[in-house]
């Protein structure tokens, strides 16, 4: 038995399918519009610039509050044992610097 269709429906089908591909039509032309393209590109750039930001902030977060805890004891005290070493080395390489500074300035 062959399914026999009846002019008006074959017309329906037709137009029904022509409605479609439009449909799929105008969403291609959005798709490779250059707006769109650029405005894709610029969403995808600012999101790997916030995930790498992101990353980075976590990054130096980790390490101050590692330095920190070398630094300062869990009650919040200063650990005077490491404090007192560090800023001697510090103003020792200060020290340094300005000796050389004047140096080549004579």
């Amino acid at each position: 038995m062959s399914d026999a269709r009846t002019p008006a429906q074959i017309e329906a089908d037709i137009i029904s399918r022509r409605e479609q591909l439009a449909v799929v039509l105008d969403e291609i032309g959005v798709r490779v519009h250059p707006k769109t393209i650029i405005e894709d590109a610029k969403a995808r750039a600012a999101e790997a610039v916030d995930r790498t930001a992101g990353r980075a902030f976590v990054a130096v977060n980790r390490a101050v509050s590692d330095v920190k805890a070398q630094f300062v004891s869990e009650d919040g005290a200063p650990r005077l044992e490491r404090v007192i070493p560090a800023a001697l080395l510090g103003v020792g390489v200060v020290g340094l610097v300005v000796a050389s500074k004047r140096r080549r300035k004579r």
